[in-house]
């Protein structure tokens, strides 16, 4: 057996090496706009970090993320070194910081010990539903972009354009495909996995189970209301289904539509 080549002429030859080498690329679209790797390309984005902006901004598309997941879940930089340069730029105004990076830290542990297991679900869902009830694959519309819907079509072009999407997006995403769709979180988790540059079974896989709520004590759902906030409303407006959107409405209207089978809590 012959080592694997470490050096290529391009993004474009490493592309093609990558699809004759492995078959599975052959269907899966190679993202074309990707950032810069390495260690300075890491330290440029250490340097960048702003932890108070951060903090206040994170749950909006254009906030103050970081941009070093890719770079972390290759292991150019560590969970440890970003904690410390945080603290060193900002101190307590950090806190936010540092406790989403420990939420990446538990997922590890959790896959240290789960292993493969993190493609069962840890838990029944809380839906009210069987896992039986959820189809097994992943509607090809919505992994092509062709739902209608502005917001997730938008997000799954983005996807495969740039093998990244802000967290939130990843969020809304699990939601539309297991609550909207009524699909089994490992299909769509799987599709992230082709797709994502800082992609890892650990905080994919058990983020879409806490979105789909077997690994949570409940469901997370969105609303119209919330997505408008976090995109300054980018997407509804020039939506199709504006005026038929399947997330308008209270988080109570909504969980009553799509959990009926739930029983309400003690």
């Amino acid at each position: 057996m012959t080592d694997l080549p470490t050096t290529f002429e391009s993004r474009a030859a490493l592309a093609g090496y990558l699809r004759e080498a492995f078959a599975a690329f052959a269907e899966t679209e190679l993202p074309t706009e990707t950032p810069a790797g390495g260690r300075q390309a890491a330290e440029q984005r250490l340097d960048a970090m702003d932890p108070p902006r951060y903090a206040r901004t994170r749950n909006h598309l254009d906030g103050a993320v970081t941009g070093l997941s890719p770079y972390i879940r290759h292991g150019i930089v560590t969970l440890a070194e970003v904690r410390d340069r945080a603290i060193e730029k900002s101190g307590e105004r950090a806190a936010k910081l540092v406790n989403e990076l420990g939420w990446r830290d538990y997922y590890q542990r959790v896959y240290a010990r789960a292993g493969d297991r993190v493609w069962d679900d840890r838990e029944p869902y809380e839906t009210g539903l069987d896992a039986a009830d959820y189809a097994r694959e992943l509607p090809p519309e919505v992994e092509r972009g062709e739902t209608g819907l502005a917001c997730m079509d938008a997000f799954a072009h983005d996807l495969a354009r740039t093998g990244y999407l802000h967290n939130h997006a990843r969020m809304y995403v699990a939601a539309y495909v297991v609550h909207w769709r009524r699909v089994r979180w490992q299909a769509g988790a799987a599709w992230f996995l082709r797709h994502l540059l800082d992609g890892d079974p650990a905080s994919n896989n058990l983020s879409w189970q806490w979105v789909a709520s077997t690994f949570s004590h409940k469901p997370y759902i969105f609303n119209r209301a919330n997505l408008e906030r976090a995109t300054d409303g980018r997407y509804c407006g020039g939506c199709a289904r504006a005026h038929d959107c399947p997330f308008a409405g209270s988080y109570e209207e909504l969980a009553a539509n799509l959990f009926a089978e739930r029983e309400p809590a003690a």
